[in-house]
């Protein structure tokens, strides 16, 4: 019978112990992870950051550093373009739920406009309704004493 050995996956680090774990806890641990919740101060540091990086390397030791995916460099740029990552004061400047950005402002009120719109057709038709409901009634009157009266 051949003899097993434990074998040990992963880091030979001694000190990976005391550090924090980006991974997700193992299932079953009772450990739950937690979404991590970036600022917009620190979104546009790191913006910035990662573009004056200009050693062949540097961007992706900044990203190793801070635990970061290019993808999520690329979500930022896009906020920054569309103009929804700024920093304002006070409790805003969290980025927090509440506050309403401005492409989520502009397409509610273009699709308010739209409903608007809708809406005035709607009650044109329904206008136009009602008087070609009177008409046909008028006509139906007129057209029963025609009959009643040959």
């Amino acid at each position: 019978m051949a003899e097993q050995s434990a074998v040990r996956v992963g880091k030979t680090d001694p000190d990976a112990g005391s550090r924090k774990s980006l991974r997700a806890p193992t299932p079953g641990s009772g450990k739950r992870a937690q979404r991590r919740i970036f600022r917009n101060d620190y979104k546009l540091a790191m913006l910035a950051e990662y573009d004056r990086c200009s050693e062949p390397g540097d961007k992706g030791a900044l990203l190793r550093r801070e635990g970061l995916y290019s993808s999520i460099i690329t979500d930022w740029r896009r906020q920054h373009r569309e103009g929804t990552l700024v920093v304002s004061e006070g409790r805003a400047s969290e980025g927090g739920r509440g506050a309403a950005t401005r492409t989520e402002m502009q397409k509610l009120r273009a699709e308010n406009e739209r409903l608007k719109t809708k809406l005035a057709k709607a009650q044109t038709i329904i206008e136009v309704q009602g008087k070609v409901q009177a008409l046909l009634e008028e006509l139906s009157k007129s057209a029963d004493t025609d009959d009643t009266s040959s």
